[in-house]
């Protein structure tokens, strides 16, 4: 497989199923968007965290692969078998979720992003999350999206917060709360 193949110089790209679009279609927003989270994933995970947390990390980068492929299809096109996302893809991260979230304190406030450099990198990635299921819906209301893919991305940005928190208290970092100024 060659690395460059030159057909992108121009601006487009072809989409699973060979449709050319611009690099600037609103799929290919999306795809890049869910690389360049896939990629943060990848970041945190070269830190020193927790063996379970690396586990789902990978988890989750392979699951960020595949739903990347979905949004790379051209869904009137492609006649390629891909991936399906399923219910039990969303309860991983939810068990995930809830399993560290019994470690940590009872939220009482808003917290502030940030605290060390893991902590604040895996912030990053939550915010990268979200602006991945924005561009996600943007495409779902214009074409065919599998529903449970966004369901997905928002259980992923839910599961990044919690992680941040975790790995905060295991590496004894204090989180900053927020507090609205008097007016």
């Amino acid at each position: 497989m060659k690395i460059y193949t030159k057909t992108g110089d121009k601006g487009q790209t072809s989409l699973i199923g060979g449709t050319r679009v611009s690099k600037y279609h609103e799929r290919v927003g999306a795809y890049g968007t869910l690389d360049e989270l896939n990629s943060y994933i990848g970041l945190i995970r070269s830190y020193d965290i927790d063996l379970r947390s690396k586990e789902e990390l990978i988890a989750i980068q392979q699951l960020l692969f595949a739903i990347s492929a979905l949004l790379a299809a051209d869904p009137e096109k492609s006649k390629m078998k891909l991936y399906t996302i399923l219910d039990s893809d969303i309860e991983y991260l939810e068990k995930a979720v809830d399993f560290m979230d019994k470690q940590l304190k009872p939220l009482k406030n808003f917290i502030l992003p940030g605290g060390n450099i893991v902590v604040s990198h895996i912030h990053i990635a939550r915010c990268i999350c979200r602006r991945a299921e924005r561009l996600v819906v943007r495409v779902a209301e214009n074409s065919n999206v599998q529903e449970l893919i966004i369901v997905y991305l928002n259980r992923l940005s839910d599961y990044l917060f919690v992680l941040a928190r975790k790995v905060a208290q295991d590496t004894n970092c204090e989180e900053v709360a927020w507090y609205p100024r008097e007016q």
